[in-house]
């Protein structure tokens, strides 16, 4: 992927720049248990999906039942993820033209799958293949954090979503993801960026806010101008634009936007 010209190597003072890393690293932590999810459920579904191919034959919507046991492994033992499951690509399965072995932990604490219209040939069918936390995986192959955005579908909460591709043989199959509560991660990592001097403000590749202690920021709004995919791809120490300085979270596909050193 090629660079904004625009953008230079960030030159923050060692002490400002240890600061916001140490930043950076806690929101990094605060994300890479879902990422750890996401990494099992797309292990399971690969090992499923290889095995009936083994057999000779394609997989279907049956076979994903194998996946259960491991997303209610993992909704019981993850506190950040509120769902979570497999989207397959469509065309993938034998006997469905789109799929999602999807679960997600209710109010009361009970365990319940998320059933959707899937029949392109229905007036309510549901197309996941244009949202952020399907498309950027498979047009990336990379890691995703998508939103925030208010989960109408699952949970009527403003929530992220966090994804991985599945590929087998080289192949995109799909991608397995995680739910969480936008205000379970605030919760979370606000606090730590209230400890900077000035507003931060996480986003995501698309610059969408996940969140934010600058009130002309919000959690949800666009952030314009930077290349962010392009600051995600390049220096760990990030980058500096318009006075602003970019830093990406150690590894997780969000970047700690703050004021440069001197602005």
């Amino acid at each position: 992927m090629g660079s904004d010209p625009r953008l230079v190597h960030a030159s923050a003072a060692v002490l400002d720049e240890l600061t916001v890393a140490d930043v950076a690293a806690r929101v990094r932590d605060a994300l890479e248990g879902v990422f750890d999810a996401v990494c099992r459920t797309g292990a399971d579904t690969e090992a499923v999906l290889t095995a009936a191919g083994t057999d000779g034959r394609r997989p279907v919507s049956a076979d994903l039942a194998a996946l259960r046991p491991g997303l209610h492994a993992r909704l019981n033992r993850y506190d950040l993820v509120s769902g979570v499951g497999f989207v397959a690509a469509p065309g993938l399965l034998g006997d469905v033209p789109a799929c999602l072995e999807w679960w997600q932990t209710t109010a009361d604490g009970a365990l319940r799958p998320l059933l959707l219209d899937l029949d392109p040939e229905h007036s309510a069918y549901y197309d996941y293949t244009h949202w952020d936390w399907f498309t950027l995986p498979r047009d990336t192959g990379q890691r995703a954090v998508a939103g925030p955005y208010v989960d109408y579908l699952c949970s009527d909460e403003y929530s992220l979503t966090l994804s991985a591709p599945v590929m087998v043989e080289g192949r995109f199959m799909g991608v397995a993801a995680a739910d969480v509560y936008l205000r379970h991660f605030e919760a979370g990592v606000v606090p730590t960026l209230q400890c900077l001097p000035g507003p931060a403000r996480l986003v995501n590749a698309r610059g969408r806010v996940a969140a934010s202690t600058d009130p002309h920021h919000l959690a949800g709004s666009l952030t314009k101008g930077p290349d962010f995919a392009a600051v995600l791809a390049g220096p760990a120490d990030g980058a500096e634009h318009g006075g602003l300085q970019l830093r990406p979270c150690d590894g997780v596909p969000l970047i700690l936007v703050t004021a440069a050193q001197g602005t």
